[in-house]
């Protein structure tokens, strides 16, 4: 049917004729999927899923639950499962507000410079995680602009806590971003309008209506920071060090347990992995809900 005939149709009867072919279209592309795995097309996404889901299955299925058991007895694990989840919450709260504000700006305004500033943002997640700590270290240490004006008054941030938490906001800075300045660009700017012509102040609007519309997108870029947070090391080491008890995180004592006592690195290592796909998990349910209620 073409076009013309279709607007001749009345208006429940064009309904009803896009959803019929819509219906007809999602079964040819049905159809089409056992042809595609009848070629090499199915066996390479095979060897592609097997390659990445046979390590972790590898992984968890190397040590006995006995050995896991009393792997997880060891102080050095609760430690560094304390100050991993403490930090990273710490880093987390801290990529919300700092760059949700960014967001907001990369997202709403124009001014010049944009293009450098967006491009700087993105930087740390392709760096060089030694390279990102070095940079730190150079800024924050004792002889850094920073670190040394710190000193002088008494206050050092190498090589603790709060070191931590630097080197993870860094890197976990842009994942929340990203997310966020999608989520601010996609609102209707027109029910902002509509608030404001209502009486409303704009934080008011932006607390009643720009957030509930935007949230999706900010509980998946901070989940994404959590996640990132949680996994960081490359920085984190040369950064804050590896002491336990003060930096040593999780990351951080799977490397040094892989030198002394694997059933700990091994526990470490699984209690990580179930976190992150836990993390992934309810990323891709957050997403989802947001797709289903999206009119």
């Amino acid at each position: 049917m073409d076009q013309s005939n279709i607007m001749s149709l009345p208006q429940d009867d064009r309904g009803g004729y896009r959803q019929a072919r819509g219906t007809t279209a999602a079964k040819n592309r049905m159809m089409t999927v056992p042809v595609l795995f009848k070629g090499g097309t199915g066996l390479i996404a095979v060897c592609t899923a097997l390659f990445l889901v046979a390590p972790l299955v590898g992984l968890c299925l190397w040590c006995t639950v006995q050995e896991l058991m009393e792997a997880t007895l060891s102080p050095v694990l609760w430690s560094a499962l304390k100050i991993s989840f403490v930090t990273s919450s710490i880093s987390t709260l801290i990529v919300i507000i700092f760059g949700g504000v960014l967001a907001f700006v990369l997202a709403r305004y124009q001014f010049c410079g944009k293009m450098i500033i967006d491009t700087l943002v993105d930087l740390p997640m392709v760096l060089p995680p030694m390279v990102t700590g070095i940079a730190l270290l150079i800024l924050f240490g004792r002889n850094g602009p920073v670190g040394g004006w710190l000193a002088e008054h008494g206050m050092a941030l190498t090589f603790t806590a709060i070191a931590v938490v630097i080197a993870q906001v860094f890197v976990a800075l842009p994942f929340f971003i990203r997310a966020a300045r999608a989520g601010f660009e996609s609102v209707d700017r027109r029910l902002e309008t509509a608030s404001l012509l209502l009486g409303a102040s704009k934080a008011r609007t932006f607390i009643k209506v720009t957030v509930p519309l935007v949230w999706p997108t900010l509980l998946a870029g901070a989940i994404l920071a959590w996640a990132r947070c949680l996994g960081e090391f490359g920085a984190t080491i040369v950064f804050a060090g590896n002491f336990q008890g003060v930096t040593q995180t999780m990351p951080l004592a799977i490397f040094s347990a892989l030198q002394d006592n694997l059933g700990v690195a091994i526990a470490l290592s699984i209690m990580l992995l179930f976190t992150s796909f836990g993390l992934v998990l309810l990323l891709k349910f957050v997403v989802g809900s947001a797709d289903v209620s999206r009119p």
